[in-house]
């Protein structure tokens, strides 16, 4: 049930009187009137963009996960830069500041894009309403082709717009249909990771308003200390409103294949050995690699990419995993164009040799390269169609040491998730290289060459999401007492000691980098990590 704020009325007072008192303030001294600052000048000229009605109210209130409700004082609809400076500018201002969440498209699990009791940014709007460069390519003789992206511009409009150029980001997540500052202050990773690296180190300069509602840009050459801080940051250093992102000629179409083995150590030992292989010539390496678990009671196309497995294969496919509980699929891609299609097929077969994948269980496509970078939003209108979206994801995501994966195996795939039997949503397994990483960014990963990508992205029901957070922190306590040092994505804590644990010996780092860029702690306060006020979350 959505809450109304009688007291929001005495915010917005507040407002306007601090305006009244300033103007009056200015009007009795010249001196007085350089001092202050042209934003809290004119306080009343956002005191319209700030909504509490009850729609907006609720819209802001939840997050992809349905799990957590967080009921912000009221919503804030900008529409340039300047808007969100003043409105940053005033809670540092207050005698006591109002926390504020920047939501691009709410895709939080655990309720990271909310504001409790303070102001969310809904950049969506800010996405529609912005003044200014919203997706830009350009040419440097230097860094050749790079593109301009506004914060709250979504990752699959980026694609389409570099691609009338022949161009395109090398590094994606999944799912297209995210807003770029969103999942810059993550990482943002997929299949690309082991060759290209995260998101956040394919960028080369960002604009972002920090906490305490100054205008910087930012590179790894100038105010560098910021620009590794926001990064992977996690919301807590400032809002991303432009990033520039670099781009590499774009391929046309895709080779698209899946293995199935019934071995993980076979399947890691295959999956390690793909992402170090180097080819004699650049465009010779593979381009994109995950893996996942097919159970019993998944299906066996699942709605991330449905129909790939033949009809005629599913009785054979069905039986192994009745035989072994778990098969393992290990999905690659090899990019290519008109100029290089002759050869992709005898590259895939070098790169094939000597793996071992089931014999017979080999599966491929060729599909254009946006319909493959582009695969899950087909299956998210499915399951909108039939009303299966708008559902809990009581989602776990983990980085997980390569010497400590077969150990992971035993002891969560075939212990842990096939005892609960309630699995039935994507669990992907997929390898990276550290190398590719940037150390001085705010992410945090194991400290070894190779670790793994794991994800549980469960979908339930709004009465058995509880069963999934079970197994979820059940999880996490084995790896916890057997000494597997796996650091989570996407982090989800309650207490700050889970952080200082978290980030390890980077936790002071951390902190320095709040108190300079957020001193008052405005910034995301939903991730709970200096806002104690969020040790007890409302569930829905």
């Amino acid at each position: 049930m959505t809450k109304t704020y009688p007291f929001f009325i005495n915010f917005i007072l507040l407002l306007l009187l601090t305006t009244a008192h300033l103007k009056s303030t200015v009007q009795k001294s010249d001196q007085c009137k350089t001092l202050v600052p042209p934003e809290l000048a004119n306080l009343d000229t956002i005191s319209n963009k700030l909504h509490n009605d009850p729609k907006t109210i609720k819209i802001a209130s939840n997050d992809y996960g349905n799990i957590i409700q967080e009921f912000p004082i009221a919503v804030f609809h900008p529409s340039s830069i300047q808007d969100i400076i003043t409105l940053i500018k005033i809670s540092n201002n207050s005698s006591v500041p109002f926390t504020i969440a920047a939501r691009g498209q709410g895709h939080s699990t655990n309720g990271q894009s909310m504001a409790r009791d303070g102001v969310v940014v809904d950049m969506a709007s800010f996405r529609k309403q912005r003044k200014g460069i919203a997706i830009s390519v350009s040419e440097d003789p230097l860094i050749g082709y790079y593109v301009d992206v506004g914060g709250e511009q979504l990752w699959i409009d980026v694609l389409y717009e570099t691609l009338e150029y022949g161009v395109a980001p090398v590094s994606w997540t999944d799912y297209l249909y995210l807003t770029v500052g969103g999942t810059l202050s993550n990482a943002g990773i997929s299949g690309q990771t082991f060759r290209y690296g995260p998101q956040i180190t394919n960028v080369l300069e960002l604009d972002v308003i920090t906490g305490k509602g100054d205008y910087v840009k930012c590179s790894n050459e100038k105010n560098s200390e910021l620009f590794n801080a926001v990064l992977g940051g996690l919301g807590q250093f400032g809002v991303i409103t432009r990033a520039r992102i670099s781009l590499q000629p774009a391929p046309t179409m895709v080779k698209w294949i899946r293995l199935l083995y019934s071995d993980f150590s076979a399947f890691t030992k295959d999956q390690e050995r793909l992402i170090l292989m180097k080819g004699s010539k650049q465009n010779s390496e593979l381009d994109f690699l995950e893996g996942m678990l097919l159970m019993q009671q998944g299906s066996i196309n699942n709605w991330r990419s449905s129909n790939f497995f033949p009809l005629s294969d599913h009785s054979r496919i069905a039986s192994l995993i009745n035989k072994h509980s778990i098969l393992y699929c290990l999905e690659l891609v090899k990019y290519y164009d008109h100029q290089s299609e002759e050869m992709v097929d005898k590259e895939i077969q070098v790169m094939l040799q000597g793996l071992a994948y089931i014999p017979g269980l080999y599966y491929e496509k060729n599909v254009p390269y946006v319909e493959f970078l582009n695969r899950v939003r087909s299956g998210e209108l499915k399951l909108q169609s039939q009303g299966l979206w708008d559902v809990p994801h009581p989602w776990l995501n983990l980085f997980v040491p390569k010497s400590q994966i077969l150990e992971f195996n035993s002891g969560v795939f075939k212990d842990i998730i096939l005892k609960r039997n309630i699995t039935n949503g994507i669990v992907l397994v997929y390898p990276m290289n550290k190398s590719k990483w940037d150390d001085r960014m705010s992410t945090i990963t194991p400290n070894e060459d190779i670790f793994y990508a794991v994800g549980f992205l469960h979908s339930s029901g709004f009465n058995n999401w509880k069963e999934y957070e079970a197994q979820n922190k059940e999880i996490l306590e084995f790896c916890s007492h057997v000494g597997i040092k796996v650091k989570q994505y996407l982090p989800n804590y309650s207490t700050q000691e889970d952080w200082e644990n978290h980030f390890g010996n980077k936790w002071m780092r951390f902190l320095e980098r709040k108190h300079q860029f957020d001193p008052r702690m405005i910034l995301s306060p939903g991730q709970k990590i200096f806002n104690n006020n969020y040790n007890q979350q409302q569930y829905i």
